[in-house]
């Protein structure tokens, strides 16, 4: 029986992280979402005003025996650049901060130690500013979301932003990509 379990990751637009995941081998799911904001029934274009306090998030559903919730921390911390505050790239405001929304103590606990090595060792010029907070009010983006860089390569963010990061996970995460 596989050993499901949860991670839900921002790192700014949810569509790159959530394609990356989607093609990593003991992902079960990997689902655009919305999470940590007031608002109960969040929209796309209500979390893109920046006044809902919800971030992009992708919901991550993992078989933990083939994948540690570290490995999904550190493919989510190659995935974008989490010394930034409040953007990435030119994507800019508080949806497409840099967080983790933990799920219980252990899964902080690996978030917190994880951010203190990335410090440590300098692997960022800048300090990781990602924050680490308990998952709340998180809601599933609309359907036309999901796998939404799949359906839609042709889009110009998705061509221009999406496939060389995915370009470049590939190649750094071969070996944890689905055969």
């Amino acid at each position: 029986m596989a050993n499901i379990q949860q991670a839900t990751l921002g790192g700014g637009c949810f569509w790159c992280i959530e394609s990356a995941f989607n093609s990593v081998e003991g992902v079960e799911s990997a689902l655009s979402g919305y999470a940590g904001g007031e608002t109960d029934d969040p929209t796309y274009k209500s979390v893109c005003s920046g006044t809902t306090g919800h971030a992009e998030v992708v919901r991550v559903n993992f078989d933990a025996d083939k994948l540690s919730y570290r490995e999904v921390l550190e493919i989510f911390f190659a995935l974008h650049d989490p010394t930034q505050i409040d953007r990435q790239g030119n994507d800019v405001g508080p949806q497409y901060r840099s967080v983790i929304f933990y799920h219980d103590d252990a899964q902080k606990t690996q978030a917190d130690a994880i951010i203190d090595e990335i410090n440590r060792e300098e692997i960022w010029p800048d300090p990781v500013v990602t924050e680490v907070v308990e998952i709340n009010n998180y809601h599933q983006a609309e359907d036309y979301h999901q796998d939404y860089f799949k359906n839609n390569p042709q889009n110009q963010y998705c061509a221009m932003v999406v496939a060389p990061k995915l370009a470049k996970f590939k190649k750094t995460f071969a070996e944890k990509l689905r055969k």
